[in-house]
Parts: structure tokens; sequence; C-alpha cells
């Protein structure tokens, strides 16, 4: 019989993804046939992946010839199905809501998407559906696996959502889990928090409670000793471990990690590399920001800076005043357009105008680059047909009700900008978006079909550009090479790391470092077979 057990949280952004991650890795070096699972996840961070075939079967090659062999999942999903050494399906995410403003999500099931629903109507409309939706795609993966590792969502011990909460409530009970209850310790609190949940969740789940683990703890763990021994007292559920605070270097799951839309954060400028040796890339922090993991391998690059920009901060007429950017890259959005609404309204666009550096949009940011957006109501919340774009690209968005999803590798053309003077070879990544972009004259096209550049203008649907070590490496010498920057600042600390996240030495991927945190910290024994070998 197949295993699961539900890493559930006291709250989000507890570490629930992080722990995950790191039993699947633990599992798979173990030769444990194991895959993760999300019942509902909500999430603008996605990623493009296969969906099982006729028979249920999840492994293999998918068959490029089929229209709908893709699907999206959440990126922690896929993130966990590749520590599992598992190729990643819809099955493992099969419900995900994607947040595009005005109190509506885009509900995915399955990996197919859907209407755009407010929350009520979801729980009213589709409440069934997804629940059934979980429990097939639950169902499928425990026939080929030993064990499921199963993440809930926010926090266990939401009083109101009991009866609808998918990613914890329902998965516990129709995949008869144990539970494995996380608490943030960093935000204070921790012993209280931890006390309320296990006196909220319902009876049921209560005795399901195997275990409970301390997270982001910075100090010496002896100091909890006397309040673990009180609260394992009071609810009977013991202390499995302490997490010290530590990065294992895993994508983001949502925005939570970022500054807000309205504070200006940096990103990757801890690495000992002086400012004059340093590049600084500014990214706009729009609202409705997804896929922000495009920007992580240039943030983990020595001497990058990522420089998120504020939208909605209304105290600069320039918003990129006072940034000292080298390059802009615009990321994608759930919602293009009120997104360049938010552009247009925080000045960026005169502010692009007027900056000489090199500027790359990403999917939804592609999109704005252009010189106008066509069937605009479609994708917005407003009700204009047509929106202009920024006008640093002359090419043209149309919205349509057909979403793109595919995994792709496409040619590297470095000749074709100067933005990626010398790369070569493919590039892989994957798009996932609506809308049809088409030139209105003739550009260049770089990074295949779904590309155009234009002097130091580039545009692309690729997600995952920046993963590419060669468009990499070449996008950052060019922008060193306008900025002047002496390139690259080898001279004070060591080379750049690996962006594979499959790269073979031992402890070297975000996967064995998230192992390896649970196995040091974690009494897993406790947890039963097969988590005491």
């Amino acid at each position: 019989m197949t295993k699961t057990i539900l890493i559930a949280g006291t709250a989000s952004h507890v570490g629930k993804s992080t722990v995950a991650a790191g039993l699947c890795r633990l599992l798979a070096d173990r030769g444990v046939d194991v895959a993760p699972y999300k019942g509902q996840n909500m999430s603008n961070n996605a990623r493009v992946v296969v969906r099982p075939d006729a028979d249920g079967q999840c492994g293999g090659e998918p068959d490029a010839t089929t229209d709908d062999q893709w699907g999206e999942i959440g990126v922690s999903q896929f993130v966990q199905a590749r520590a599992a050494r598992m190729t990643p399906t819809t099955d493992c995410n099969p419900v995900l809501l994607k947040p595009r403003g005005d109190g509506e999500s885009q509900l995915v099931l399955q990996g197919e998407a859907h209407d755009h629903v407010p929350a009520g109507t979801y729980y009213e409309e589709y409440w069934d559906r997804a629940r059934e939706a979980a429990e097939e795609s639950y169902r499928r993966l425990a026939a080929d696996n030993d064990v499921i590792v199963a993440e809930g969502a926010g926090s266990i011990g939401e009083i109101n959502l009991h009866d609808r909460d998918l990613a914890n409530v329902e998965t516990a009970e129709f995949a008869d889990a144990d539970i494995l209850l996380l608490v943030d310790i960093e935000r204070g609190g921790a012993f209280a928090s931890l006390y309320g949940t296990i006196e909220l969740v319902p009876d049921a789940l209560r005795e399901r409670i195997v275990g409970a683990v301390i997270t982001k703890f910075r100090g010496d763990p002896s100091l909890l000793e006397p309040g673990i021994e009180e609260i394992e007292s009071r609810t009977g559920v013991p202390i499995l471990g302490v997490l010290p605070y530590d990065d294992p270097g895993l994508p983001e799951e949502d925005s939570v990690g970022l500054p807000g839309s309205e504070e200006r954060g940096v990103v990757g400028d801890e690495d000992g590399v002086p400012n004059d040796r340093r590049l600084r890339i500014a990214v706009p922090r729009l609202p409705r920001i997804s896929n922000a993991t495009d920007l992580e391998a240039l943030a983990g690059e020595p001497g990058v800076s990522v420089v998120y920009v504020p939208v909605d901060d209304a105290r600069s007429i320039n918003p990129l005043e006072n940034v000292d950017a080298d390059a802009v890259v615009i990321p994608g959005t759930k919602n293009t357009v009120d997104d360049l609404l938010a552009l247009h309204e925080a000045g960026f666009a005169d502010a692009l105008a007027a900056f000489d550096g090199p500027v790359v949009g990403i999917c939804g940011g592609y999109q704005m680059l252009g010189e106008r957006i066509t069937n605009a109501a479609l994708e917005g919340t407003g009700t204009d047909d047509v929106v202009d774009g920024l006008g640093l690209l002359p090419v043209e968005t149309r919205f349509e009700g057909d979403k793109r999803l595919e995994q792709t590798s496409v040619p590297v053309d470095g000749s074709a900008s100067p933005l990626l003077s010398g790369a070569d070879g493919p590039a892989s990544g994957y798009e996932i978006h609506a809308g049809r972009t088409q030139a209105l004259e003739d550009v260049s096209r770089p990074i295949g079909d779904s590309s155009a550049a234009n002097g130091q203008v580039l545009g692309t649907y690729l997600h995952g550009l920046f993963d590419n070590e060669s468009v990499r490496a070449a996008f950052l010498a060019h922008v060193a090479a306008t900025a002047g920057v002496d390139w690259p600042p080898r001279a004070e600390t060591d080379a750049s790391p690996s962006t594979d996240p499959d790269a073979t030495e031992a402890g070297s991927t975000p996967y064995d470092r998230a192992a390896q945190l649970v196995s040091d910290h974690v009494d897993l024994p406790v947890l039963g077979e097969p988590f005491d070998e």
C-alpha cells in the first residue's frame, strides 16, 4: 500500500516546499519510488509539464506530436518531482489557481486552463469538479509509487475552510495520510501558533499528526528545550526537529519572497563583489508578476544585483531614477494588460524610452514592449479593446481564448542581436502564455520565431531564458560592455555556480542541500518505513 506523508503548516511560507523537496530527494536516493503532490495550489510561478497518457503512466518521454501533451503546474511541484528524479506531470498539482487581480484567479484543472473565477464562484461551481480531479490524480500517482510526499497549503488550522480545504483536509482524508506539521519560529509566537493549530484542526486530522518540526531557527537549539517539553506535554505531539535558518536555493513558489510592489528590493548583492565591478539589472516589480524565477539565474551570478523597482511608488516621476541600472528586464505577468497600464501610470514608458541600455522582455514583458495590445479586454479586467504598449519593439499582440503551453528548445542566433553576441547552441525552456505576437515590420529573431529584437531591445516568450549558460554569459558580457564594467569579476569571487539542477556532484544541487537539511535535523525514523532506513 502506498504511504502518504502530508507536509502541513501553521501558516504560509513556513518551509513546506523545502521539506517536501528534501524528503523526495532522500527517498529517491534510497531507491524508493516517490512522487510529490499538492492537491490545490495558488501561484503564478508555473512550469509546463507533460500530462499522463491514456494509461495513466507518468514516466517516459512526451510525444511532441500530441496537441494536448502539455499542461501547467506550480513550480514547487515541478522542483519536487525533479528532486524525486521522476518526470513531472500535471498529476503532481491537479488544481492550480493563478491570481490575476480584482479577486479573480484562472482555474487550471489537471494542467488545462479554464475560466477566470472569483473565490466564491470557485467554491460554488467548481469545487466538486476540482476535488474529483485532485483525487483522480492522487490515485494515479499512488498506483505507480511507494510513497507520496504531499504538500499542504497555507495553514491547516483555517477553521473557516475546513469543509473545502482541498490541499490539507481533503488530501489527508482521501490519501489516508500521516501529517508532519511545520511551524516557522522566525516570525515569532511559534509555540502559540503550533498549539493553536493543533487545537483547531478537525479531530480526525489531529489523530493523523505524527510530529512537528520547528523551522527557520537562528541560534542555540537548546534554548528551545523548555518550550518543546511543554508543547509536547500539552498536545501529545512530538517535536521531531529544529531546522536552522538555511536556504538550499530552491526556486520561490510564489511572489511572497519578493519585495512588495511598493518597495525597492535588491537580490544578489551579498557576494562580496565591490560596487565598481557589479552589474545592476532593474526589474519592474509588477503587481501581478509571474514566473519571477526567470531572474534567479541572473541574481545567482557573482557580481550581479537584481533590483526590483516599485511600480506603485508615487514619489518619483522617473521610476528608474537613482537605480543606476545597467539593464532592464521586464518579467512575466498573469495579467499583461493591467500591469502594462500600471507601468504607464508609473511613468515607465518615458523612463524606458530615455534609457540607453539593454532591455529584455520575457513573455508578458515581451508583449508590453510592443506597439499595442488588441482584444485587451479578454486579458485585462477593464473594457478597453486596445491598449498602447511601451513602443520599444515594432510588434503587436492580440489576445484570444486559447493558451500556448510547450516545453521547447529553440536555436540561438547570437548575430541577430547585440544582447546575445557570442551565444550559440539551442536554448531550452518553456512557453506558457495567452496572446499571439506578430511583427509590424522586419525584426531580428535571435531566439527562434517566438522572439523579436531591435537594437538594444529584445523580447521573447521563452521562460528559463537565462538558465541557459551561453545566453546568460553573452547577455551579461554585453551589459558589462555597455556599462563599462570590467567583467567577469573573478578576482573577488569564485566562478559562477552551476545552474544545472541535475548536476551530479554530491551535495551540489539545491535538492541535495534540502535533503541534507532534513536528514541532519529531523528525527525521520519516527515517520516509519521507509523513512526509518
